[in-house]
């Protein structure tokens, strides 16, 4: 995969993130997933659980005034022609134009035919 389609996808999946659009959200997941950190594993088996998981994140995304999420990708390791782990560190676009500092997560991704690249699993990172 090349990395356009990887800068694209993820220019995509934040628009959806800072929109709070769910169903696209969601349509960003391979379902089944885990998400991975620290604390421990969640099993995600559906895109309904997708969005359920990001509605709490909506709301202080909202709370915050975020309007837009923007990845800014610092490593892309191609495992296969399919397969990728993504190295991304999220910056949050406030009403007021102003930036704040997001998390930064690991995302292993896959190219398929629909919807194209899709997050397989994302672990949260350090």
């Amino acid at each position: 995969m090349s990395e356009k389609q990887i800068t694209d996808f993820f220019a995509r999946y934040g628009t959806a993130l800072g929109s709070g659009d769910l169903p696209a959200i969601a349509a960003c997941y391979a379902t089944p997933t885990l998400v991975i950190s620290d604390p421990g594993t969640v099993l995600i088996a559906t895109a309904t659980d997708v969005e359920s998981a990001f509605v709490g994140s909506w709301e202080t995304y909202e709370a915050r005034e975020l309007t837009d999420a923007k990845a800014t990708i610092s490593h892309i390791e191609n495992l296969t022609d399919l397969l990728a782990i993504v190295a991304v560190s999220w910056e949050y676009v406030d009403s007021q134009g102003g930036t704040q500092p997001g998390e930064s997560y690991r995302y292993l991704v896959r190219l398929g035919e629909e919807p194209g690249i899709c997050v397989v699993i994302p672990v949260l990172s350090a």
